[in-house]
């Protein structure tokens, strides 16, 4: 049979979701130019394929341009077609960066970082999913039992990984039913939350292969364990130093990262509707699950909001040393959670805020999320404003889709979907 290739530049936005267009692989010298039409109304496509309100109406036009830097090509060696794809930038017809672009809004977060601060954030985000190609077992929690019964998942899934340039850093069971978790090695700026992008879709791919599934909702069932998404970061100077860890700190903090951390803490109400965007995100985030419930800051604590990660005897403290944000999950899209984070952390520096003494509860609710976001005059400047006011609208509609169903029902429509 003949084949001609193609390719497919992508954007992930307010769903979280992966989204583009595909073209023959021979056009895309052009392309690299000219990048493929788009429409504005496209980013008000929820998470289940729906668009139940948009400021854009049918007009509009944008381009969505592919990224040189991050091209992705994986050859599964089965037969199948090579996942090949390009990561790109939703810009005006003129060239502009478009108000609504995810890639363009964290990409703003760092430069002001590095601007005002002379830092560059290195991060990495560490996924929990449910790969369906397994049988439940009980006793199976970190086993190696959980971890045989995967079969050649992992395998091929760490080859698609670092085929694609996302080097493979740890795959475990976890502690949830059929609950497995991957790290990745960190990058700097936006090729963290690029990694991120293709991590999930690499997981997702291998998973299509084998003909099962990785599913990355929040919370599969309202009785068990949810999955989640932590954003590790810490910084390096312009020689490329690490400058995260003061040792005369009582947290080990040092000043530039103990303010980054208090702004995050003071934002966490608004951040919430950013990293963790799904109704069911707020069944996850509940007491006795392992996950966050107020906004603290703690030492090698798995229920803090904020966690500061253990570092190994006899290595290097500074380099190791990270911070670890946990309020997040896989139906955020990985540049607007971790462009929120670095904001949020600027708007720290800035004020030059200290850890607060009060940890306030997280919002019990997307919608009361989103009337934090929605009140928070720091995130409309951040967002901009037709940004900020188009994302309320989307979540929105897509909590008032969910409106009447039950905890169950929601997990349901959530784990067709991610």
């Amino acid at each position: 049979m003949n084949r001609e290739p193609l390719t497919m530049v992508c954007t992930c936005e307010m769903s979280g979701r992966v989204r583009g267009k595909g073209f023959p692989a021979r056009e895309l010298p052009s392309r690299m130019a000219r990048g493929v039409g788009w429409v504005p109304t496209n980013a008000m496509i929820n998470a289940f394929s729906a668009i139940p309100a948009t400021p854009f109406g049918t007009g509009g036009d944008l381009i969505l341009v592919p990224d040189p830097a991050a091209e992705f090509e994986v050859d599964f060696a089965d037969g199948s077609a090579k996942e090949h794809f390009f990561l790109g930038d939703l810009r005006h017809l003129d060239g502009t960066p478009w108000e609504l672009c995810p890639r363009d809004f964290l990409r703003r977060a760092l430069a002001a970082l590095h601007e005002e601060t002379r830092l560059t954030l290195l991060s990495a985000f560490e996924h929990e999913f449910t790969y369906t190609g397994v049988d439940e077992a009980p006793g199976n929690a970190y086993s190696l039992d959980a971890f045989r019964r995967q079969g050649i998942f992992a395998e091929a899934f760490t080859a698609a990984l670092r085929a694609a340039g996302c080097e493979p850093d740890s795959f475990m069971a976890e502690f949830g039913a059929r609950q497995y978790e991957f790290t990745v090695d960190p990058a700097e700026g936006i090729r963290a939350a690029d990694r991120a992008v293709v991590a999930r879709e690499m997981a997702r791919a291998t998973a299509h292969r084998l003909g099962h599934r990785a599913v990355f909702a929040p919370i599969l069932d309202p009785g068990g364990v949810g999955n989640g998404v932590h954003i590790h970061f810490s910084f390096r100077n312009a020689a490329g130093t690490p400058v995260m860890h003061d040792p005369a700190d009582p947290l080990g903090l040092s000043p530039a990262a103990r303010q980054f951390v208090a702004g995050i803490l003071h934002h966490q109400p608004a951040l919430c509707a950013l990293t963790a965007p799904a109704t069911t995100s707020y069944i996850r985030l509940r007491p006795n699950r392992w996950a966050p419930t107020h906004a603290t800051l703690e030492q090698q604590d798995r229920a803090a909001a904020v966690r500061i990660c253990p570092v190994t005897p006899g290595t290097d403290v500074a380099r190791q040393f990270n911070v670890e944000y946990r309020v997040a999950d896989a139906a955020a899209s990985p540049y607007l959670a971790l462009a929120a984070i670095v904001w949020a952390g600027m708007d720290g520096i800035r004020q030059q805020r200290d850890i607060p003494a009060e940890s306030p509860a997280l919002p019990a609710t997307l919608d009361a999320a989103l009337d934090a976001l929605e009140a928070s005059e720091a995130a409309r400047d951040w967002m901009g404003a037709s940004h900020h006011a188009a994302y309320l609208m989307h979540k929105r509609g897509e909590a008032a889709a969910l409106a009447g169903l039950t905890e169950a029902e929601q997990c349901t429509r959530y784990a067709a979907t991610y």
